[in-house]
Order: C-alpha cells, then sequence, then structure tokens
C-alpha cells in the first residue's frame, strides 16, 4: 500500500501585467500527481499553464506543513 505524501509547490504566474508568487501544499502519492493538482487550482482562475513558471516541487514533513488541516488530516 502506498503511503500518501505531503508536497510544497512553489512559483509563479502573470495575470493582467503582474507577477504573482505562489505557494501551495498538497497531498498526493506522487510528485506528478501533486503538480497536476495544483496546475488545475491554479488554471481554474482563468490562468493558462503556459502562465505558469514552476521552481520548486519538494516533499516535506507532516511538522514543516503550514496548512492547519492538511496536518490534521496527514495525522489521523
Amino acid at each position: 500500500m502506498s503511503e500518501i505524501k505531503i508536497f510544497r509547490i512553489e512559483g509563479t504566474y502573470y495575470k493582467k501585467f503582474k507577477k504573482y508568487l505562489f505557494r501551495k501544499e498538497v497531498r498526493a502519492l506522487k510528485e506528478e500527481d501533486a503538480l497536476e493538482k495544483v496546475l488545475s487550482q491554479i488554471t481554474s482562475i482563468g490562468i493558462l499553464r503556459r502562465q505558469i513558471k514552476i521552481q520548486e516541487i519538494r516533499e516535506i514533513s507532516l511538522q514543516e506543513c503550514e496548512d492547519y488541516l492538511m496536518r490534521e488530516l496527514s495525522s489521523l
């Protein structure tokens, strides 16, 4: 049985000539699944995938997670 990991994905996107930074934490089995989940969340607000630049994807521990709900879900 596979273990669900927590990934932190950081990057930037452009919207109306402004640069926005983002940091998302998601639960996924693989790094590719986490990236796809974050891209689908960001593109749901009207951003195209080509406007998104991913700078870092890394697996984080439960203690590093800043999202309270995700931390509680993972500790069960």
